[in-house]
């Protein structure tokens, strides 16, 4: 399975990608989301999108906007993972099309339950 980790800070892109691949994906990352939409049009669709809100250029919800609008990306599950914890905010993030939502910091733990809640625990892998 593959996850694009899109976050401006490579820290956190680090530790996501991190926790990603130990459950068996195969990462990209991407710095904002007009980078992450460069890979998608690249044609490297993957089965998940791990999404901050706040980037320049292109934020979280300006990406999962046209993701959605898109109908070659609609297979790709948008979930994601910030620090905006306002209940507006998440409401927000899934009426534009985001799957779920993470709010940071989290653990490892809480990134496998919101995989195996979407269906997107490899197999083989506990969550």
């Amino acid at each position: 399975m593959r996850a694009l980790v899109i976050d401006d800070s490579r820290a956190m892109r680090r530790i996501v990608a991190s926790i990603l691949e130990g459950f068996g994906y195969e990462t990209r990352p991407a710095g904002h989301g007009r980078e992450a939409l460069d890979v998608l049009e690249e044609g490297w669709v993957p089965d998940l999108a791990c999404i901050d809100w706040n980037m320049p250029v292109m934020d979280g919800l300006q990406f999962v906007s046209v993701v959605r609008a898109n109908p070659a990306w609609r297979s790709v599950t948008l979930m994601m993972v910030t620090t905006e914890s306002e209940h507006g905010q998440i409401v927000k993030a899934l009426a534009a099309g985001a799957h779920e939502y993470v709010i940071k910091p989290f653990t490892a733990d809480a990134i496998g339950d919101k995989l195996a809640l979407l269906g997107l625990m490899p197999t083989g892998v506990p969550a």
